[in-house]
């Protein structure tokens, strides 16, 4: 009896939550700024599921196993796949992930020992990037047709050389981007 009554209020609370859900827009275009600058498109597939896709650079710190304190120049694409709600009128909340694919690059200046002194030379690296990433943040939509987003996405990132050789070669790294983003909703 217990079950029954439970299912029946839970069914009930359901349907209505689902007949006044509501995507607060169908499409966005915009830009985000802070750890990544890119462009930005977001779209709602159904009234709960959203996809972010975000096209741009960022400058990443590594602090991983095999590299330690170089900056990697990023051109990635990071299309993300969340969940999003409403907590109050125009403020949602969304959770997520997603991968983050792309080129980077870095100029590398070792420095070598010989009697007398050091001297350097430059080295440049190019490398394929592949990471995987969570997403959370907060989306405020205004009454114009404009929403302002604040995220924080943690994730794995991994570089790889020409020899696409997922081995020793590849170099793992905490990726992480704080952004703050402004799209048009239509």
């Amino acid at each position: 009896m217990k079950k029954k009554v439970f299912l029946a209020i839970f069914s009930v609370m359901f349907c209505a939550s689902a007949a006044f859900a509501q995507a607060p827009y169908k499409h966005s275009i915009g830009a985000t700024v802070g750890s990544m600058q890119a462009f930005s498109y977001k779209t709602f597939v159904t009234d709960h599921f959203a996809i972010q896709v975000d096209l741009g650079t960022k400058i990443t710190h590594t602090d991983g196993e095999n590299i330690r304190g170089i900056n990697i120049w990023d051109l990635e694409l990071n299309p993300n796949f969340m969940y999003e709600g409403n907590f109050v009128a125009g403020l949602y909340g969304f959770a997520g992930g997603g991968v983050s694919l792309g080129y980077s690059w870095n100029w590398w200046y070792p420095r070598y020992h010989y009697e007398g002194g050091y001297y350097y030379y430059h080295h440049r690296w190019d490398l394929g990037k592949f990471g995987i990433n969570a997403i959370l943040g907060l989306e405020y939509k205004l009454d114009i047709p404009l929403t302002l987003q604040l995220d924080f996405r943690p994730g794995y990132g991994m570089l790889f050389d020409d020899r696409y050789y997922f081995g020793p070669d590849v170099w793992n790294y905490f990726d992480w981007s704080l952004n703050a983003g402004v799209r048009y909703a239509f």
